[in-house]
């Protein structure tokens, strides 16, 4: 698999590019100024094809800064506006895993209502209908436990800031490592990766999945390999 400045590449076409982004690397330029996903990637289109001018590339999707994993960058802006419209109607399917303190049940479904406080960049589980709150839905299953710790199999239903670390830790389920929302020791990284990406190919109207299992050498992760996981590593719900 092809690194570039710690990003792999996973695949490659002339409407797509989709990379394991590292964590603690922003998806976007911010007022921190650490390379970022978004930018590396430009640098690393210019580079392979030569590009003298500014290269195109579309985000149409994010993870928060801590956490890797499977993203989907669009190379045109066709498929950057087919695969936006994939988010929106919700057939663009984001798997994840996350390693949550506590024993969770063997299956369930998170509805909240999230409300962002600009102030403090943080969200927090909202009365419904609270002015500004937006409906989050999710689906886990447990797939093991060890150490103490849960690993759960999480699948989105929609997109909102934090929404997997806040709802899980609103149901009492906080996730390892998570400094925010998880009570986080320093040094953890957190144990939240998005494991799968399922779409349909902007132009050759293709079903395409990848799936990457987070790094099994980093903790809590190599607690749960093999466990938990089938054969071939996928983390379908």
């Amino acid at each position: 698999m092809e690194r570039f400045h710690g990003v792999s590449i996973v695949y490659e076409d002339n409407h797509l590019l989709v990379v394991l982004k590292p964590p603690n690397m922003p998806t976007q330029a911010d007022a921190s100024g650490d390379a970022d996903l978004h930018s590396t990637m430009k640098a690393y289109l210019a580079g392979k094809y030569q590009k003298p001018g500014a290269v195109y590339l579309g985000l149409v999707h994010r993870l928060d800064r801590p956490v890797g994993g499977l993203m989907v960058l669009a190379r045109t802006s066709k498929a950057a506006q087919r695969l936006s419209a994939q988010v929106r109607e919700r057939t663009l399917s984001r798997q994840y895993v996350a390693a949550v303190r506590g024993q969770a049940p063997e299956q369930g479904e998170l509805t909240d209502w999230l409300i962002k406080d600009e102030r403090t960049h943080t969200v927090h589980v909202a009365p419904p209908g609270t002015p500004g709150a937006r409906p989050a839905r999710l689906r886990f299953a447990r797939a093991g436990c060890a150490s103490g710790l849960t690993l759960l199999r999480v699948k989105l239903y929609t997109g909102r800031s934090h929404q997997i670390r806040v709802q899980l830790s609103h149901a009492g389920w906080p996730i390892w490592g998570d400094a925010r929302y998880g009570a986080g020791q320093p040094g953890q990284q957190i144990a939240l990766w998005g494991a799968h990406l399922g779409l349909m190919h902007p132009t050759r109207k293709e079903e395409m999945r990848f799936d990457c299992l987070p790094p099994r050498e980093q903790a809590p992760w190599s607690a749960f390999f093999p466990d938990g996981f089938d054969r071939e590593g996928k983390i379908f719900l």
